[in-house]
């Protein structure tokens, strides 16, 4: 039987780079067992529906369609799910409105990593 505090996350983001670098700083984290990984709105939508996960970590820029838009759609039909919104554009304004969407956090992907495996143990 699997460990109830074991946590699924869903990282959407179309940057390999990105991806890597995150996989890498949370391949040893204690409550994050199982990820899995999106390039796109689409492709996330496609997971969501198929393996709800309990955490997504989103980029606001994506190929298809906006990463904001991906959060409205978790909000409103998967309010179990947490989001944290993680971008290059520290735009107050873009805070903000994720942040009144329903956003848990907004980092900031370019120097923040170091922050995520901490803002998942507190949203756990």
């Amino acid at each position: 039987m699997k460990n109830q505090l074991e946590k699924k996350l869903l990282i959407v983001d179309d940057s390999p780079i990105i991806i890597e670098r995150l996989l890498d700083s949370l391949k040893d984290h204690e409550t994050v067992k199982t990820i899995t990984t999106a390039p796109d709105y689409r492709s996330a939508l496609q997971l969501l529906q198929e393996d709800t996960p309990h955490f997504v970590l989103l980029d606001i820029h994506l190929p298809d369609k906006s990463g904001i838009d991906l959060l409205k759609l978790i909000v409103k039909e998967y309010p179990l799910v947490k989001v944290i919104m993680f971008s290059n554009l520290l735009d107050e304004k873009y805070i903000k409105v994720c942040r009144k969407i329903g956003a848990k956090y907004f980092i900031d992907k370019s120097r923040d990593f170091e922050q995520i495996p901490g803002m998942l143990n507190n949203m756990t």
